[in-house]
């Protein structure tokens, strides 16, 4: 950025909070563009759900994929979960109030599955699995909002909404449900966020996820980690 250029940063946007700042001050001073990889802000699945938020009230997230030798000089929570802690975050306009997790060391050195439970102080509470010791592939996001149930598929790309109850909001003993599919044009997500990141590069419009998201996102994920550490005391676990 002091040499004059426009960068694309892979998240995590930064090991700690003062080197995210640093970051963030660069920006400021030179004026460069500066987007954080957080890919899932542009799967399809996701952007077709942002309009449909209204006040979202109960959150579960499971991102849970099979064990393989890359990222395990990171915990679980900054390789996968972030993306998750970042979509949320995204999702819920209020402050933090509270986080707990737990995780646990399996087949590395470092956390390999992780769970963290964060409230809002608007009182949404936001459950998160991440896992990289599953036999199985699973990435999908699910919430409550009043009369409605959403849940996103990040890998098919898919959202489905529930709708209980009329249009005039009216309760009923035998409440209709109505399902119904947003409409989703398929891209691949990492192509989306590099034409993104290029659209500001010529506009010189804001990024989609700025440098200050990424911090928020790397915040929350450090506060996990902390909870986890403090699990591991309980539990008379080394490291």
């Amino acid at each position: 950025m002091q040499a004059g250029i426009d960068v694309l940063v892979e998240k995590p946007l930064a090991s700690s909070l003062a080197e995210a700042d640093e970051l963030i001050a660069s920006v400021k001073k030179t004026g460069r563009i500066a987007q954080v990889g957080h890919l899932e802000r542009f799967n399809p699945a996701v952007r077709a759900t942002i309009p449909l938020v209204t006040r979202p009230m109960f959150f579960e997230i499971h991102r849970l994929s099979v064990f393989t030798p890359r990222s395990l000089d990171i915990d679980v929570v900054l390789d996968l979960m972030i993306h998750d802690l970042d979509a949320v975050l995204s999702f819920v306009n209020s402050p933090i109030r509270e986080i707990r997790a737990a995780g646990l060391p399996i087949l590395s050195t470092k956390v390999d599955i992780a769970n963290a439970r964060i409230e809002f102080e608007s009182g949404c509470i936001a459950n998160f699995t991440a896992s990289r010791v599953s036999t199985e592939r699973v990435r999908k996001l699910r919430f409550f909002q009043p009369r409605q149930y959403i849940s996103i598929d990040y890998g098919r790309q898919d959202v489905l909404v529930f709708t209980v109850g009329s249009d005039e909001g009216v309760p009923s003993a035998n409440p209709e449900i109505k399902i119904s599919k947003p409409e989703i044009i398929p891209e691949e997500p990492l192509h989306a966020e590099i034409r993104a990141f290029l659209h500001s590069v010529r506009t010189r419009q804001k990024p989609v996820v700025p440098l200050e998201d990424g911090r928020r996102a790397l915040a929350v994920a450090l506060e996990v980690l902390e909870q986890i550490e403090s699990h591991h005391g309980r539990l008379n676990l080394a490291g």
